[in-house]
């Protein structure tokens, strides 16, 4: 029963994210380019608003997991797991090649390999603004009107 779930998922949102993330890679990242890649993609996550823009090459992992608010733009290489869920409230800039991770690798017998993961929710303010190279690890919660700075790693809220 889970395997016609999950298949039932991959079908409904990650491949078809997939398909668009394929046939819209090669547009600019001008104009109103990531508008219509925002109006695209947001057809194949949980929840999102009309006034989404995506840059590209964004790689977003269990799409039906994410909530995006009104005003929302993922510039250029950010990458979203959302096995643990992540909210984005409105008007949240990502920078390019954020990485928003909501799941943490366990470990088993001193390993990594099989330690499985360990899901945790992401919430990210409305007005926030993350910079370039940010990290964003599992459980974080990230408040109202924040400055991320560039190349920083976020472990507690």
């Amino acid at each position: 029963m889970k395997l016609v779930k999950a298949l039932k998922t991959y079908l409904r949102y990650d491949l078809p994210l997939w398909f668009v993330k394929l046939v819209t890679n090669w547009m600019p990242d001008i104009g109103p380019i990531p508008n219509f890649r925002g109006f695209l993609f947001r057809h194949f996550l949980y929840s999102c608003d009309s006034s989404f823009s995506v840059g590209r090459d964004v790689t977003i992992l269990a799409p039906d997991r994410i909530v995006i608010g009104k005003n929302v733009y993922l510039a250029k290489g950010s990458w979203l797991n959302a096995f643990g869920k992540i909210v984005i409230e409105d008007e949240v800039m990502l920078g390019p090649y954020v990485i928003v991770a909501s799941s943490n690798h366990g470990f088993k017998n001193n390993s990594c390999r099989f330690g499985g993961t360990h899901p945790e929710p992401i919430k990210i303010g409305k007005g926030s603004w993350l910079g370039a190279h940010t990290v964003v690890a599992a459980g974080v919660s990230i408040g109202t009107g924040n400055l991320i700075g560039a190349n920083t790693v976020v472990t507690k809220d």
